[in-house]
């Protein structure tokens, strides 16, 4: 009743506005979209419909701004929270305070808020974490990512929010890549079948609805956007944000498939790269955005910039943002992620229209484009959150799915020496086991880059979840002993009598351009435990990375060797295949090489030498661990 009431209130607030007053087509749910949407145009000033244009994060803005400036989007960049540790309801305020300011401008137009949801509600504190997109490209399975998908959905929709800037659909050629993680792998084939992951975000667009136009399935979905369009994972060396060398035929069978389906599944938004196509900054391409995906490709949803992805049109950033505007919004972009000062980007671009730099058509349609993502996904009818998904946050249902997610997305490498019986799976019932390693007792680690913060953290604190030790420590009978030394020496190992010694090392948490690495090594010490604990003693290693690192020489030192990428927040799914209760099934999304040199060398290429082939993965049948 409370909320009811509250809606009530809403409604009364915005209706005080003189455009509320007397009927309006716009407002009206029986009258067609196109007409609602023209409706609404002709009601509107130029600085409304720059507002609409204009995406603003939560750190810079009040109710007022967006009443006044008739915003038309929110978002919480990585790491920006109502306050550290907030709560589903926490978020929920948040969001319907600012949807408040929204509709108590002249005309009420709603925002959409969006925030990034890579790898479940991963700014949230206690969401589930699955695992980054490589390790699901590992799985094979578009209908565990679509069930994925719709589990997000409702974790986000838990905390008021209605967009998602997922999934990534790179097609990362080149590990060297920061971001190589968010790809599901270096074959289009496999991100084209992944984009299943739309239709659990957005819902299923129905049989005989046409294809290819935004879609929102209920309140339970979100918004989604492919990004990073087009050619983010074909930069050279793999550096972020740099030039993508190729030709058309190139970028289109390699880069662009992905966008080719997820087109037809209704993406409603997707979002520009701030890479270059053969030199050109893909901000201001103009061929690729507006006669390539819009005219060609027909997409009717909006498109949307990367965080201050204008700016970064000239250099040095920001140089000529005149220019930038200039060259954005002509190339076909629809709404700036500014994201921090409006005044500047409305009062430039208005001045722009004004003189007629840019024509009033290109503003008409980027707004109708918004205008009609946000009639299609119902917002003037239900612009507030819905308290009915607070339970979904973190809930068991979706850790029991993200704990089967990192069951599948796991791959066996190595699984014994030659001559010698298989090492996995593992007996449950040893007497004293040696767990080792940087990764083996932190969710932070585990977790990877986009978990709470930008860049990911260290620690147990982070959020909820469980450690791939307090996973072994519940999979072992009562009567193992489980010892834990992150870093032992050789004397250590060799006076213990262990059974055998699970290993866990690999990369640090990073994001983006941090993450660029010209040597793809592990972090410090994990060679040297893996040296000192697999020369003393049976052992199994698992790397936690966001891509292949270097493994040679170790390799011929490992008894078995398993690929766990950045498993998220339940390590239960490691446990789950060490001890044999599932088997091994999961295929490398990307080539492991064997030397830095070698790279980029990706599936098909010409002198093709990998340590472990594309595709590769040792199975193992279930046994139940004993």
């Amino acid at each position: 009743m409370g909320m009811i009431l509250f809606l009530c209130c809403c409604s009364a607030i915005a209706g005080t506005a003189p455009a509320h007053q007397g009927y309006s087509k716009y407002k009206d749910p029986s009258q067609p979209i196109n007409a609602r949407i023209r409706d609404l145009m002709q009601r509107m000033t130029l600085q409304e419909k720059i507002g609409q244009m204009t995406q603003l994060d939560r750190s810079a803005i009040t109710p007022e701004i967006l009443r006044d400036y008739s915003i038309g989007s929110v978002l919480s960049g990585g790491g920006s929270v109502p306050f550290p540790n907030a709560k589903a309801q926490d978020w929920m305020d948040m969001v319907n305070s600012y949807q408040n300011g929204s509709l108590s401008s002249r005309l009420g137009i709603p925002i959409v808020y969006g925030i990034d949801a890579v790898h479940g509600h991963n700014n949230v504190y206690q969401a589930t974490i699955f695992p980054h997109n490589v390790g699901l490209g590992a799985t094979r399975d578009p209908d565990l990512v679509k069930r994925i998908g719709a589990a997000t959905a409702l974790e986000v929709r838990a905390t008021g929010i209605n967009y998602v800037f997922a999934p990534c659909i790179a097609v990362c050629r080149d590990p060297r890549w920061g971001r190589c993680y968010e790809s599901y792998s270096e074959d289009p084939s496999i991100v084209k079948a992944m984009t299943s992951i739309i239709s659990g975000l957005q819902g299923e667009i129905p049989t005989g609805r046409r294809k290819g136009v935004p879609y929102l399935g209920g309140n339970d979905k979100v918004l989604a956007c492919a990004k990073h369009y087009v050619g983010d994972g074909g930069t050279t060396r793999g550096i972020n944000e740099n030039n993508t060398v190729i030709d058309l035929d190139g970028l289109l069978s390699i880069h662009m498939p992905g966008y080719y389906k997820a087109i037809i599944e209704g993406v409603s938004t997707i979002m520009v790269s701030y890479s270059s196509w053969n030199g050109v900054k893909m901000h201001a391409n103009r061929f690729l955005i507006t006669d390539f995906l819009k005219n060609t490709l027909k997409f009717k949803g909006f498109v949307i910039s990367d965080w201050a992805g204008i700016d970064k049109i000239t250099t040095p950033v920001g140089a000529n943002y005149t220019y930038s505007i200039q060259m954005g919004i002509g190339a076909g972009i629809d709404m700036v992620m500014v994201p921090l000062n409006h005044t500047v980007f409305i009062d430039t671009l208005t001045q722009l229209v004004n003189t007629n730099v840019i024509p009033m058509s290109r503003i008409d349609d980027a707004v109708e484009r918004i205008l009609r993502v946000k009639f299609l996904m119902g917002l003037f009818e239900n612009p507030l959150a819905d308290q009915t998904y607070l339970s979904q946050l973190g809930s068991q249902e979706h850790r029991d799915l993200a704990r089967e997610a990192v069951r599948k997305s796991l791959v066996l490498l190595k699984n014994g020496h030659n001559a010698d019986p298989p090492m996995l799976p593992l007996a449950k019932n040893a007497p004293k086991i040696l767990v080792a390693g940087t990764h083996a007792n932190n969710l932070g680690y585990q977790c990877g880059g986009w978990t709470i913060t930008w860049q990911g953290g260290s620690g147990n604190n982070l959020t909820s979840g469980t450690t791939i030790l307090g996973a072994i420590n519940k999979a072992v009978d009562l009567d193992t002993e489980v010892v834990f030394s992150e870093n032992p020496d050789a004397d250590f190992v060799q006076s213990h009598n262990f059974s055998y010694a699970i290993v866990v090392v690999g990369e640090l948490p990073y994001a983006e351009t941090a993450g660029d690495s010209t040597n793809l090594t592990m972090a410090e010490p994990g060679e040297d435990v893996i040296y000192s604990v697999c020369s003393s003693v049976k052992c199994v290693v698992v790397v936690i990375s966001g891509r292949p690192v270097r493994m040679e020489p170790l390799v011929a030192q490992i008894d078995a060797l398993v690929a766990a990428w950045l498993p998220g927040s339940q390590g239960e799914g490691v446990a789950d295949v060490l001890f044999g209760d599932y088997g091994f099934t999961g295929k490398l999304p990307r080539t492991w090489f064997k030397t830095v040199d070698q790279l980029p060398m990706n599936v098909g290429d010409p002198h093709y030498d990998p340590l472990f082939s594309f595709g590769f993965g040792l199975t193992t049948e279930p046994t139940g661990g004993q």
